[in-house]
């Protein structure tokens, strides 16, 4: 069977940063040599070489081999494309649903552990407050807005999990946690402007702790390093750290010192642009009155 070739270069690992297996993940690396295996059955199922596969999906032969023998977590994209190559009639598109379940490494997966020991969180979202900042009523709202939308179940499910994750201020001794949020975010009556008014209080009481700062950026600033994305820094007792920001290593939590610098270094300009936490208790509590 042949396939016709198509137009432009074929992706290679360096396109796809942050799509490589985690070894410790026993569970992930399982579920993409299972995928991966299936992949390679099929395209031999059908007497398609790998060069040649590689060429329909836009891939090249190398990504092909890595892909099917578990080592190189294959996109949804991808796998649609092989679907309609190999003429699996969806069923590896399908397997899509088992992929994203391991999408990111179990570093990622345990997010809220890492949390719970952390002495110290950077923490900004420049899209919405942040999840450790949310109300239920106001998380319910913002899941409830999702689309497609989640189910009944799902929404519990997701709100469950950031109200544990909460547990985080009420350790002894309390980690310090610093944020930076968005003005617009701060104004945005998403669910309605009772929503809103509980969400404005709870941030005032959130930065009455002692161990909590919070900063607004303000939307008249012409001058932004967060225009790059959000940013999480989670620094431990013994000295290490871990961070994460959408820009580096495509989400996936970092520990080199090099990335780390530039995670610390964005989150440090962005906490100078923005106000200063007492001139930010002030703002919200405007925003509060005007609401």
């Amino acid at each position: 069977m042949t396939v016709d070739a198509e137009a432009g270069r074929l992706r290679t690992e360096a396109d796809e940063p942050g799509w490589e297996v985690d070894p410790d993940d026993e569970w992930g690396v399982a579920v993409i040599t299972t995928v991966g295996r299936q992949l390679k059955l099929r395209r031999e199922a059908v007497g398609i070489r790998a060069a040649e596969f590689g060429t329909a999906v836009g891939y090249g032969e190398d990504m092909v081999y890595k892909i099917e023998g578990g080592k190189r977590i294959p996109r949804q994209e991808y796998l649609i494309k092989a679907d309609e190559v190999l003429g699996a009639g969806g069923l590896i598109a399908a397997a899509w649903e088992d992929v994203k379940k391991v999408r990111y490494p179990k570093k990622v997966r345990d997010l809220a552990q890492m949390e719970a020991k952390a002495v110290e969180l950077q923490l900004y979202d420049p899209l919405n407050i942040h999840g450790l900042l949310q109300t239920p009523e106001y998380a319910r709202g913002l899941l409830l807005m999702r689309r497609p939308a989640y189910t009944e179940e799902e929404v519990e499910r997701f709100i469950a999990a950031r109200v544990a994750r909460k547990a985080v201020f009420e350790r002894d001794p309390a980690p310090e946690v610093s944020f930076v949020l968005e003005e617009w975010t701060l104004r945005r009556p998403l669910g309605g402007r009772a929503l809103l008014r509980r969400q404005l209080e709870h941030l005032l009481e959130a930065g009455q702790l002692r161990n909590v700062e919070l900063q607004v950026m303000p939307m008249d600033r012409e001058e932004h390093a967060g225009v790059d994305g959000g940013i999480e820094v989670l620094k431990f007792e013994d000295g290490s750290a871990v961070g994460r920001s959408p820009v580096v290593a495509n989400g996936r939590p970092v520990s080199e010192p090099r990335q780390l610098r530039i995670l610390e270094l964005r989150y440090g300009i962005i906490r100078a642009q923005a106000l200063t936490p007492r001139e930010s208790t002030a703002f919200i509590d405007q925003l509060l009155g005007e609401t």
